[in-house]
């Protein structure tokens, strides 16, 4: 077979796919921790005095999952013309956006990795078609950077709310959720995460809360509103999944037999 007559299509479908499945599908599992031609966003707004159209959408040819919703690589292809290499430079600029730490090239020869947890040491290397990393083996090179506690890591792994609709964070959100819950596991106590209105700040907020709560690192949740439809709606809502756990404080009269609390920050200030 003449590699360099096939489209770069061709060359994920007959070699780059099969290397990270694995000739056994041993490696990474096709249905829940890859995705190929993974869109992330929709493309740039451009307005051009009356006209308004999008720019060119985002997508990675292949993103990798350790956990739903835990990404560990993204991995470029490129036909068999080019490079091993020549995919890298998207590679790294998507998996930044994503921040994911292992970014792949490949033309279906080889892949060149590219390890974003180094600093130092060997942060780039060619690696044989057939030897593409398992999710257990980039999963403990991670650890290893973040140098989690088994119980920490108990914490940064902890799985999302799932309603089996299919819905999945946007990637600011999943950037905004993993980062945050993995600072509270290696012991962040003051965090400000700043989002704009109408990216999601509340679903946000609940996948936090649902891994601290279900992981265990927090016993106790308190998410303080300004309005009380606002309190009413979240109940109903975003945070309905959290059930008899979870009570709104009213009349500044709390019931510690619950977990999650909904409070009015004026009844906390005292300026009701």
């Amino acid at each position: 077979m003449d590699k360099k007559a096939l489209t770069e299509t061709d060359i994920r479908t007959k070699f780059i796919t099969p290397a990270i499945v694995g000739s056994a599908g041993d490696k990474w599992d096709v249905m829940t921790q890859i995705r190929e031609e993974a869109y992330f966003t929709a493309g740039r707004v451009i307005v051009r005095g009356k006209t308004v159209k999008r720019g060119k959408a985002k997508k990675a040819d292949y993103l990798l999952f350790y956990k739903p919703n835990i990404p560990l690589a993204v991995v470029e292809a490129k036909d068999n013309k080019q490079s091993v290499g020549a995919g890298m430079q998207q590679a790294l600029e998507y998996a930044e956006i994503l921040d994911v730490p292992f970014a792949y090239s490949s033309n279906g020869d080889a892949f060149l990795e590219h390890d974003r947890t180094k600093t130092s040491g060997t942060i780039t290397r060619e690696i044989p078609l057939d030897q593409f990393p398992t999710p257990e083996e980039l999963w403990q090179r991670y650890r290893a950077s973040k140098s989690y506690t088994p119980a920490q890591e108990a914490v940064a792994t902890q799985d999302y709310y799932d309603d089996g609709s299919g819905k999945r964070p946007r990637y600011y959100q999943l950037n905004a959720i993993n980062r945050t819950v993995d600072a509270i596991a290696r012991g962040a106590s003051r965090l400000l995460l700043v989002m704009a209105t109408g990216t999601g700040k509340t679903y946000t907020a609940f996948q936090i809360i649902w891994r601290l709560w279900k992981s265990g690192a927090k016993r106790r949740i308190l998410f303080l509103v300004d309005r009380n439809i606002l309190a009413d709606q979240t109940k109903t809502n975003d945070f309905k999944p959290f059930g008899a756990a979870m009570t709104k404080i009213s009349n500044r009269t709390v019931d510690k037999s619950f977990e999650i609390y909904l409070c009015l920050y004026q009844a906390v200030t005292g300026t009701e």
